[in-house]
């Protein structure tokens, strides 16, 4: 992915930030920024204040999505450490985050964290423009405004802030969505690598401000049950009927991120809080699953029903027509191919099992 090119401005400069990579912290210090300009009226912010948003931006992937960022990578470690110390929830929004910390910022064990994020990065993200890994001489050089780069930096006593070069004020205002694309592009890049076997990290970088409704879900489920009687919940046994249930995520969403219709059955009310985000025992639960989805997949198929929804189960490699010609044994090892390896890789991140 290329930015915009500028015939004033050092753009190719820009466009080198991330080539020489092995940590985070590039990624979210830019994000940062560029939040921060679009958000504030001023050229000036301290150094502090974008440590902090870098934390917020990075916390729901970690404590969320639990990617892996590397072994280098002190940031991982230093959002682990301060959601301990401030026990601000795992799935809070960007904004609470960081006036939570902001409280907090002149406690020692928070101060001593964020420390560590003010060490290098700012220096390092002007490498592009200014060839010294000198801090001192960066300082001074970046005043200068030196290949016209993007920000100057500034240590005067305790204050520690940057001030952007006001060249490029339009240009950050013009291109926000393109460069914060810009940078998550790459940082999906970088985290891939980490992550080899994690499906869709572009949709766990970022905290969703509303998860999908599920309605043609239910609306598929609510048809089930009226075609062929209640059903029973695979976790408490509960019977359930239409429009009395809710929808859980077999997998948990906050592993595959997705709202497949395959790994979505119907539940008991207190199932979601309880469950949460653990995985099911595959040996107690995965036959009960494949038992319910092949049921349904042949009663709506007899009643010559096929919702577009149903179309969820050709990511598994079969047509619905080769689904319903299966038996139930074939059915059943279908799932456990699918769900086996991705249960396991969960486990590998961190995710815990839960039996009712």
């Amino acid at each position: 992915m290329y930015i915009p090119k500028s015939e004033i401005l050092t753009t190719d400069c820009l466009g080198k930030v991330f080539s020489k990579t092995v940590a985070t912290y590039k990624f979210f210090w830019f994000v940062s920024i560029i939040q921060m300009h679009a958000k504030l009226d001023t050229q000036k912010f301290s150094v502090w204040d974008v440590v902090i948003r870098m934390v917020a931006n990075a916390w729901y992937p970690i404590h969320y999505f639990r990617l892996s960022f590397g072994k280098s990578d002190s940031l991982f470690d230093i959002v682990i450490e301060l959601q301990q110390i401030t026990q601000i929830s795992i799935d809070a929004n960007t904004e609470t985050i960081i006036n939570c910390i902001k409280e907090r910022l002149e406690e020692k064990r928070i101060k001593r964290l964020l420390t560590i994020l003010t060490l290098n990065v700012p220096y390092r993200f002007l490498r592009p423009w200014i060839d010294t890994s000198d801090d001192k001489e960066m300082v001074q050089r970046s005043q200068t405004l030196e290949n016209n780069c993007l920000y100057s930096l500034h240590k005067n006593g305790g204050e520690f802030y940057i001030e952007l070069n006001p060249k490029w004020n339009q240009y950050l205002y013009n291109n926000y969505n393109i460069l914060i694309d810009f940078a998550y592009w790459n940082l999906t890049q970088f985290l891939q690598v980490r992550n080899p076997n994690v499906p869709a990290i572009t949709n766990k970088l970022i905290r969703p401000e509303v998860r999908n409704s599920l309605q043609k879900q239910h609306e598929y489920w609510d048809m089930v049950m009226s075609i062929g009687g209640p059903i029973h919940c695979i976790y408490t046994n509960k019977e359930l009927s239409p429009k009395d249930y809710d929808l859980d995520h077999f997998i948990p969403w906050s592993f595959v991120s997705h709202d497949l219709l395959w790994n979505l059955i119907p539940s008991d009310g207190s199932i979601n809080s309880a469950k949460s985000n653990k995985l099911p025992d595959l040996n107690y639960y995965l036959p009960k699953i494949a038992e319910m989805q092949y049921y349904a997949l042949q009663l709506m198929y007899k009643a010559n029903k096929e919702p577009k929804v149903m179309e969820d189960f050709i990511s598994l490699g079969y047509t619905i027509q080769e689904l319903v010609n299966m038996n139930n044994e074939q059915f059943l090892d279908l799932y456990k191919r699918t769900f086996n390896p991705i249960c396991q890789i969960a486990l590998n991140m961190g995710f815990e099992t839960w039996k009712y």
